[in-house]
């Protein structure tokens, strides 16, 4: 195999084995670095970031002046019921989030996980919306979720009595709200953003150029930001030090979210002609037990570029590594099986041979290997794919 590869298929392979006996389980992809799942809310896992757990402790120590005075003698326990309102105020972050991920689920988005973070929090969908109409309401409803809370906590604020209740009110209501109309600035990565993305999408019929604009909406929103403490000392306010790194940081997470989000795009118009099929590699299957030399020999003497291993009952189990293959030793290679030098087919390693653009990059992103087994509709083998095959059609689709 390895010193033939390269030729694509032109047709599906002539072996009759079919594809992996019984359905295994999808695995999830491993979370994010410095990543803790705290549970689970309608089939979405929800993570903390360990950055969390520092805005969290400084929100302690920010709100527990403020229990002092409305509370004065608690002592210590005046930062437990900061901790306290900086854990309510991310509850209600999670409720913003969880819109989002219910809405996009509702249009049959897979949703990944939920994470909170020093900056709020983030709901990662698996794809994008398949219309303008998905777009905008998927993103729209998560503002509209804190306005609606932070208006439910202000009516509140008339009924309930005074003392920390009150006061969990008030910074409910004016976090909520002031969340809500931050995500509503138009420039990424806010949902603002996406909102303007789904206008531009819908009037000019190209998602790729709202995804552009609304990138630039938020670089100039970065900028603006940084202008805020200038703004403010010019109207008489006391502007700290922290509200210059404050201001720094989210100029930072703005700029850098719409830079990615620009790049993102200009990849994904190249994506709809990256196509599987083309790209297979001519495919054999071979017993599990034959020796890799053997293997070898069979893939050559068939022009093939790949090959694949299966019991004796003709079940499919793995696909050769390319790699751990050119790794071995020509005189370890009489002697060592071949299902040695194969990676185990998992759910993620077989794929639709008719698999393209951005679905294609998404499974090889959720499940990374050097090759994928492509199938046709009734389970029969096509080809192999080969990552680095991939690549290469990508980077001359890039210079095109």
């Amino acid at each position: 195999m390895p010193h033939t590869l390269g030729p694509a298929a032109d047709s599906p392979a002539s072996d009759s084995v079919h594809g992996v006996d019984g359905d295994q389980p999808r695995q999830k992809p491993p979370y994010p670095p410095g990543s803790i799942r705290v549970g689970s809310i309608g089939g979405v896992d929800v993570l903390i970031r360990a950055s969390w757990f520092l805005i969290a402790a400084l929100l302690a120590y920010l709100f527990a002046p403020q229990v002092e005075q409305v509370r004065p003698g608690l002592g210590a326990w005046k930062y437990v019921a900061g901790l306290a309102f900086a854990i309510l105020f991310y509850l209600t972050v999670l409720l913003h989030e969880m819109s989002h991920a219910l809405v996009a689920k509702h249009f049959g988005l897979p949703v990944r996980w939920i994470t909170l973070h020093f900056l709020g929090g983030m709901t990662e969908i698996d794809g994008e919306p398949r219309t303008p109409g998905q777009e905008f309401k998927v993103a729209v409803v998560g503002p509209l979720t804190s306005i609606v809370v932070g208006a439910v906590a202000l009516a509140l604020w008339f009924v309930v009595p005074d003392g920390l209740p009150r006061m969990a009110l008030v910074v409910l209501a004016w976090t909520n709200l002031v969340l809500g109309a931050v995500n509503l600035v138009p420039g990424l990565p806010l949902d603002g953003g996406r909102v303007l993305r789904a206008a531009v999408w819908k009037g000019s019929h190209n998602m790729h150029r709202g995804t552009i604009v609304a990138a630039w909406g938020g670089r100039v929103a970065a900028l603006l930001v940084l202008l805020v403490p200038v703004v403010l000392g010019a109207l008489g306010w006391v502007v700290t030090v922290l509200d210059y790194v404050t201001v720094w940081v989210v100029a930072a997470f703005l700029w850098t979210g719409a830079t990615a989000s620009m790049a993102s795009a200009r990849v994904r118009r190249r994506l709809p002609a990256l196509k599987a099929r083309p790209l297979a590699r001519r495919v054999i299957a071979v017993p599990d037990d034959l020796s890799v030399a053997e293997a070898v020999r069979r893939a050559q003497d068939e022009g093939a570029g790949a090959i694949v291993v299966h019991t004796a009952d003709e079940r499919l189990t793995g696909v050769v590594n390319e790699t751990a293959l050119l790794a071995t030793p020509d005189d370890r290679r009489p002697w060592l099986p071949v299902s040695a030098v194969s990676r185990t087919l998992e759910d993620g390693l077989l794929l639709p041979a008719d698999i393209s653009g951005e679905e294609l990059v998404r499974a090889m992103s959720r499940t990374p290997a050097g090759e994928y087994v492509l199938l046709e509709d009734d389970g029969s083998i096509y080809g192999v794919l080969a990552t680095e095959d991939v690549d290469r059609a990508f980077a001359q689709g890039a210079r095109k």
